[in-house]
């Protein structure tokens, strides 16, 4: 599918790295490094600006590779880019490890993910339809 990107980043557009990906690449489009101490959150820029058809959404989700050697992720994820929205990209990283971690500009942040979604009706009824698991809450379909 073909979507329309204003690009006001110096880094390149974002990418797949692999025929298989599922997720483009977003960079950090900073002036200097953003310092994140333990704990810590900052929404840095991608300076990426996209125009998506109706029906569908941009996830902005973690990059497995900083989660496991930085600690860094996406504190709202998945986010969502609704395809009215016509504001900067921008991924809001948090560092859940124990030491401070520096985001460099041109660094892979976060990956995007487009995704199609359906709209919802509410029908209001008196009574839901019977399942074996009913009302069982977090846990309760068994262990592993």
């Amino acid at each position: 599918m073909q979507i329309k990107i204003n690009s006001k980043s110096k880094h390149q557009l974002p990418a797949y790295h692999a025929s298989g990906s599922a997720g483009m690449d977003l960079r950090a489009n900073i002036d200097a490094p953003v310092r994140l101490l333990p704990l810590g959150r900052s929404l840095i820029p991608t300076g990426m600006y996209i125009e998506l058809p109706e029906g569908f959404e941009a996830q902005v989700r973690p990059r497995s590779g900083l989660a496991i050697k930085k600690g860094l992720t996406v504190l709202n994820s998945p986010g969502t880019i609704d395809s009215d929205y016509r504001g900067e990209i921008g991924v809001m990283l948090v560092n859940l490890s124990q030491e401070e971690v520096v985001v460099e500009d041109g660094e892979r942040i976060a990956q995007l993910v487009i995704s199609k979604h359906e709209k919802a009706e509410w029908i209001t009824v008196d009574t839901l339809n019977i399942t074996a698991r009913g009302d069982g809450g977090y846990g309760s379909t068994g262990s592993g």
